[in-house]
């Protein structure tokens, strides 16, 4: 495995419960990144333009008006995009007449020979090609694309009343086919993809709750039949033991013998049952860990990393740690408010598993044999756990195992 990120680490990551909201922040910087090449265009228009400094001026102050609204509309789009905010008709209504009074300026500007036919051609060009994205994630897939037509049409007949003739209109018009439907169709993936990594990670979250309760419903069932039969047993001959005993018959006392033998044979049978309890992988351990820590009101952050690449013997070590430390957070964390576990790869061949939580009272939690289990577990493996104890009540727990990538 190399030191780099793969492509199945980046898709372990935005898997975790961090994910969606990291690539959200990933789609809002791609934008931002539009924003900023906007003004950037912009800047280029006014400096390459020969005109009066008025007229610049003013478009230079649209431009970046423009591309902030842009941003900002982006974001809201995003947003109602999936289902999370309202649909932001105002704004839309606000950059909308921003474009058309941007392209009726530069239909002005050459009109009175102020600018000249490649101005504005570059000025049409890159006014619709910005303005088609938000449009196509904030209203319906017709309603977008009407807008964006009906905008770059106006903004194209205005051009051609202009004066804006030839190759300089067929330019502008071919460059408008190509660049507008591509802009709004990449906005339109993008918030797509965005929403898909969404509804993977929930599916992903119901999917390892769904694993954790159907693997205590079958221990339970696996209880039940081991114990439901013998307990029913113990009772009925120890409540006979008990009438014979009260009238001095000797037989009270072969019955209490089988009612030893049948408890202790039921201590054996619960250990071959607890012995063959299916081992759950690292990924559910840690979906179970949340619930559990979420359930006792402390907010809990997971990154699930490379849980579910991991050999069964190092997913099962691990696991006894997110146990262990969940555990210790909920008996050693009276005031613990939040928790943090992280699991990812630590150079080439070594898995790393951090649990961090406040709350924790200044006695090491933990300390007795627990931890002790840990690491002899871990030793095995050849594995570590270490702990740091920091000022406010912060701790960390941390272990390290090796393994080898199969990829």
């Amino acid at each position: 495995m190399s030191m780099s990120m793969s492509v199945e680490d980046w898709v372990e990551r935005l898997g975790g419960q961090d994910g969606p909201e990291r690539y959200r922040r990933y789609a809002l910087g791609s934008v931002g990144f539009l924003a900023v090449s906007e003004v950037g265009l912009w800047a280029v228009w006014v400096v390459q333009t020969d005109s009066a400094a008025l007229p610049l001026a003013s478009v230079a102050v649209l431009g970046v008006v423009h591309a902030l609204i842009q941003f900002l509309l982006w974001r809201s789009a995003l947003s109602h995009y999936l289902a999370v905010g309202p649909r932001p008709v105002p704004l839309m209504v606000v950059y909308t007449a921003l474009t058309v009074a941007m392209g009726a300026l530069g239909c002005v500007l050459l009109a009175s020979g102020r600018i000249d036919d490649g101005d504005l051609t570059s000025l049409t060009v890159w006014l619709l090609m910005f303005f088609a994205g938000p449009p196509a994630l904030a209203l319906p897939i017709r309603a977008g694309a009407a807008l964006v037509a009906a905008v770059a049409v106006a903004c194209l007949a205005g051009a051609f009343a202009a004066g804006l003739t030839g190759s300089s209109l067929v330019l502008v018009i071919s460059a408008t086919v190509v660049m507008v439907p591509f802009m709004a169709i990449a906005s339109r993936a993008s918030g797509w993809s965005v929403r898909l990594i969404e509804q993977l990670a929930a599916a992903r979250e119901t999917q390892a709750r769904l694993a954790v309760a159907e693997e205590r419903l079958r221990f339970g069932r696996d209880l039940h039949d081991v114990l439901g039969r013998n307990l029913a047993v113990v009772a009925l001959k120890s409540e006979l033991a008990a009438q014979l005993a009260q009238r001095g018959r000797p037989e009270a006392v072969e019955h209490m013998v089988e009612v030893q033998r049948i408890a202790r044979e039921s201590q054996r049978e619960i250990r071959s049952v607890v012995r063959g309890y299916r081992t759950a992988d690292l990924h559910t351990e840690l979906a179970g860990a949340r619930s559990v820590l979420e359930a006792a009101g402390i907010d809990c952050r997971i990154e699930y990393g490379p849980a579910a690449r991991l050999p069964s013997d190092v997913q099962s070590a691990l696991g006894w740690v997110v146990r262990e430390g969940t555990t210790n957070v909920l008996r050693h964390a009276q005031g613990a408010a939040a928790c943090t576990m992280s699991l990812r790869t630590a150079g080439p061949a070594e898995a790393l598993l951090v649990m961090e939580n406040d709350g924790a009272s200044e006695v090491t939690p933990g300390a007795g044999t627990g931890l002790t289990g840990l690491k002899e577990r871990l030793a095995g493996l050849n594995g570590t756990l270490t702990t740091e104890q920091h000022s406010g009540g912060h701790f960390r727990l941390t272990a390290r195992v090796p393994w080898e990538d199969g990829e």
